[in-house]
């Protein structure tokens, strides 16, 4: 496994997620956050507005990070 350069947490802007882990982009979409018009607030100003489990989203996006190659 390779090792997570960053963690993802909710101070964490969409935009800058996806730049380092493009791969997340994926888990956005499954949890409707809008990652291209609405992609300049951080995570958890996204999932307030798109009624996302912020918690939830935060687990995936790190999973997925954390995988990243």
């Amino acid at each position: 496994m390779i090792a997570i350069k960053e963690k993802i947490t909710k101070e964490t802007i969409v935009n800058d997620a996806i730049k380092l882990y493009p791969n997340t982009i994926g888990v956005f979409n499954q949890f409707h956050i809008d990652s291209c018009c609405g992609g300049a607030v951080c995570i958890e100003d996204a999932a307030k507005r798109d009624k996302a489990d912020l918690d939830a989203l935060l687990k995936k996006l790190n999973e997925v990070a954390g995988g990243a190659h």
